[in-house]
């Protein structure tokens, strides 16, 4: 065994697993690692990169597994000696380092998602409360690892400064805190990543549980596929094996509705940057969840974008038009109905229950059926009025992500979409121009009205988790995490709700 760090404290053996404890010059063995879960990476051992100029490379990696499946964390060693850690993060990755924690760490238990704490005597949301377990590790580490440990809690924060910060509950004697950023591999310049770097997996085929069809996976990330054939919904977060979980669906969405931009082509695209070409990988129907039986429901689509270097982007075909939205790794700063991020500001247009009714291809989170969430959606204002925003809780998560409006004309363009579909991608084209003046004028008044009668509805506290209730259901976990939360937090909570079409989409590792 040969340590590059002299500030590492253990190492797992590549040959035998065994972990080692380096005590003095002598190195003592504290038990075994697991088997390392087969997961694609396109990172491994050697491999090295630049951050901020400088030059690291990757000596070590723990392996967590979670309800949803797995992540890694790698030990990043950099030629001043200085130690990191680069994640994956909503399919995306962010480099983190170890800090000292001012002050006391919150209570795990009463951590809650969607709530603003102060952690380390700045101001946090937090996005994701996780109960997780070491499953294996590799390499040279800072730290002992414990894989026969038991469950603890890790939470996962962001604020307006874009940056992640770790509460690891994992090491019984303190709290390790952690701060990081995202970063795009290609900025990483990293050379020696596995073959298939692109995240892609060659080979990797099995039979559908339901029908028995041959099946692919694309993408190292893949939580859940549907089949092309059956339509079933096959969770292979945990690993292709011979018992796969897996759902029946419908053979196509709401009212006969399929993609209008068909899985696997490709089209360039510029999202806050410059033009790359973008694939699609998955697709799922939404809708809303109407308090009354009575009241209209409204459905949307959702298209899964991939790009090598980016990472994951979405497509929104909504009642509104066509956008785009990129998860965030930050949180913007919220203020009543007021959201600021990035030096612009949005309004809050709409809260709403969302449910998951039809998906195909495949999909970075573990896609459950009858998925539901809460949205909350804002439009930008002034210059930024094209810009759009959303919140959406699902569990104990929050994910936040941002965008813009597309032009029906741009995707016609990018992607090869038949002749008879291409006007139904156009046609919401000046739906809003097209409104009668003195009705638009009825709407804005009957909409003050309304607000005003939900501010009086509104006041107490207990109302904040009436739609988290609609939701999730009375005796949900979610609904009782949330009456818990308004409780005890003392007005330092930022709300949650939703609003129909820009979601994120999915979970957080």
């Amino acid at each position: 065994m040969e340590f590059r760090s002299a500030a590492s404290a253990s190492a797992v053996c590549g040959f035998c697993r065994s972990t080692l404890l380096r005590d003095g010059d002598a190195l003592r063995r504290i038990g075994t690692s697991a088997e390392l879960f087969d997961d694609h990476s396109p990172l491994q051992l050697g491999a090295a990169g630049k951050f901020q100029g400088a030059a690291f490379s990757l000596v070590g990696r723990l392996q967590y597994g979670y309800a949803d499946g797995t992540w890694n964390e790698w030990h990043a060693l950099f030629d001043s000696g200085k130690s990191g850690w680069l994640s994956e993060d909503n399919g995306a990755y962010v480099f983190a380092f170890d800090a000292p924690l001012q002050g006391a760490a919150p209570p795990a238990d009463e951590l809650v998602a969607g709530e603003r704490r102060l952690v380390d005597n700045a101001a946090w949301s937090v996005a994701s409360v996780t109960r997780a377990r070491l499953i294996a590790a590799q390499g040279e580490l800072p730290r002992p690892p414990r894989p026969d440990g038991p469950e603890f809690i890790v939470a996962d924060l962001r604020n307006e400064r874009d940056e992640v910060g770790t509460l690891d509950y994992g090491d019984t004697a303190a709290v390790v805190w952690s701060i990081g950023r995202a970063v795009r591999l290609a900025d990483l310049a990293m050379s020696g990543l596995r073959d298939g770097s692109e995240k892609t997996l060659s080979g990797k085929s099995f039979q559908c549980p339901s029908c028995g069809t041959a099946l692919e996976l694309k993408l190292a990330t893949t939580q859940s596929v549907a089949c092309h054939n059956c339509k079933s919904v096959i969770d292979v977060s945990q690993g292709v094996g011979a018992d796969l979980s897996h759902y029946a669906q419908a053979n196509s969405g709401h009212d006969g509705a399929e993609p209008q931009i068909a899985l696997g082509s490709t089209g360039k695209l510029a999202f806050d940057g410059g033009e790359l070409e973008w694939q699609v990988v998955g697709y799922q129907e939404r809708c809303d969840i109407p308090d009354d039986d009575e009241d209209e429901q409204t459905y949307w689509r959702e298209y899964l974008l991939y790009q090598s270097t980016e990472g994951f982007v979405f497509l929104v075909d909504s009642e509104d038009g066509w956008s785009w939205v990129k998860p965030l790794t930050g949180a913007p700063q919220v203020r009543g109905d007021s959201a600021s991020w990035q030096g612009r500001t949005y309004r809050k247009q709409y809260t709403y229950p969302a449910l998951v009714t039809w998906v195909l291809g495949e999909f970075y989170w573990r896609v459950r059926r009858d998925e539901r969430a809460l949205v909350t959606d804002y439009v930008g204002t002034g210059a930024a009025s094209n810009r759009r925003l959303s919140r959406e809780q699902s569990g104990s998560e929050v994910t936040w992500s941002e965008g813009a409006t597309l032009d029906p004309a741009t995707l016609a363009r990018a992607f090869v979409v038949a002749p008879e579909l291409r006007s139904a991608l156009k046609r919401h084209a000046g739906k809003t121009t097209a409104l009668d003046s003195g009705l638009l004028k009825v709407m804005l008044i009957v909409a003050v009205v309304l607000v005003v009668l939900m501010m009086g509805f509104c006041s107490s506290r207990s109302s904040d988790c009436a739609q988290v209730r609609a939701a999730f259901g009375e005796a949900s976990n979610e609904y009782q995490q949330c009456l818990r939360s308004t409780r005890s937090s003392g007005g330092f909570r930022s709300g949650g709700g939703s609003f129909g079409g820009y979601s994120s989409g999915g979970g957080h590792k």
